[in-house]
C-alpha cells in the first residue's frame, strides 16, 4: 500500500521490511535537500528541529517535498517536554515524531500523552490541517492515535540503563540510540569507535531485541552503520545533507588546489 494512504503510517511498514531501513538527517531546511535526498534511494529522511535552523514553516514545506518522493519522513521535535510543539508537527501532518534525550518512563509517558488525542492523552484537537487534509480525511480523529509513532531517543547512559521499563511504556513505538551525546555523556565526545560507547551500543541493541522493541541508531560513515547493522540495530541512518555536502566540496577543493585533506568532518548527533 502506497505511503500517500491516508490511513497508514509508512515508517512502521519499513520496519516490516527485510532489511533495515536506511535514513539520513536533513539538517540545512531546504526543501529542495529533502526532495533530492528522498529520489536518492534513501527509505526515510529525517527533518531535524533540535540542531539548526529548521522552524514550522520550514517543516511544513519539507514535509510536503519529502511526500513528492519514495522516502517516509520522521520529525525531530526540538524538545521532548513541550505539548505545543508536539501538536503542532503532528498537525502539519508528521506521522512518525522522534524525541531527543529521554532519561526515564515518566518523561516517555508524558512524550505519549502529547501525541495521542484523549482519551490516551492531551493532544489538542483541529478539525482542518495539513494531517487531516485540510478537513476531507474526515476520519482523521478517530484514527490519528493509531497512525502516530512515537520514537524516543536514549542518549547517556543513565538512559540506556532504564530501557526497558521506557519500552515498556504504551505508546512507545521505537528506540533510537543517540551515539554522538552517549560519546559525550561518557567522556569521549565525539569518538564513537571508543570501547566504552560501542560496549553501550551492542547492550542497547541485544536488550531492546530481546523486549520485541525496533531500535535505531546513526553514524558518519558507510562502515560504522555497517556495523551497527550486525549488532542488531532494526533501521539506521548515516550522515546528513550537510554532511554530504561538505564532504564533496572538500573533496573537489582538495583535488582542484592539489592536496589531500581527507580529515574526516566532526558529526554530532
Amino acid at each position: 500500500m502506497s505511503k500517500h494512504q491516508p490511513d497508514t503510517n509508512a515508517f512502521r511498514t519499513l520496519l516490516d521490511q527485510p532489511a533495515p531501513p536506511l535514513g539520513t538527517w536533513l539538517m540545512a531546511g531546504t526543501p529542495s535537500n529533502a526532495e533530492a535526498l528522498g529520489h536518492a534511494g534513501f527509505d526515510w529522511l529525517l527533518i531535524d528541529m533540535e540542531h539548526g535552523p529548521i522552524d514550522f514553516r520550514d517543516t511544513w514545506q519539507m514535509l510536503q517535498a519529502v511526500d513528492c518522493t519514495p522516502a517516509t519522513p520522521i520529525v525531530r521535535v526540538s524538545t521532548s517536554d513541550d505539548p505545543a510543539l508536539v501538536k503542532r508537527a503532528l498537525d502539519l501532518g508528521a506521522r512518525t515524531l522522534m524525541f531527543p534525550y529521554v532519561q526515564n518512563a515518566e518523561q516517555a509517558r508524558r512524550i505519549v500523552a502529547s501525541a495521542k488525542y484523549p482519551p490516551l492523552g492531551q493532544r489538542g484537537f483541529a478539525g482542518v490541517h495539513r494531517a487531516s487534509r485540510y478537513g476531507t480525511f474526515s476520519d482523521y480523529g478517530k484514527l490519528a492515535n493509531d497512525l502516530t509513532t512515537c520514537i524516543v531517543q536514549l542518549e547517556t547512559p543513565e538512559a540506556i540503563d532504564r530501557l526497558e521499563e521506557i519500552a515498556a511504556v504504551e505508546g512507545v513505538d521505537a528506540l533510537f540510540i543517540g551515539p554522538g551525546d552517549l560519546s559525550a555523556a561518557l567522556g569521549c565526545m565525539g569518538n564513537l569507535q571508543d570501547e566504552r560507547v560501542q560496549t553501550l551500543m551492542r547492550s542497547a541493541a541485544q536488550r531492546a531485541r530481546a523486549v520485541g522493541m525496533p531500535v535505531g541508531t546513526l553514524g558518519p560513515t558507510p562502515e560504522m552503520v555497517k556495523s551497527f547493522v550486525e549488532m542488531g540495530y532494526d533501521y539506521v541512518a548515516v550522515g546528513s545533507d550537510l554532511v554530504f555536502m561538505m564532504q564533496q566540496a572538500k573533496a573537489v577543493l582538495a583535488r582542484m588546489k592539489g592536496c589531500a585533506d581527507n580529515a574526516p568532518l566532526k558529526v554530532a548527533y
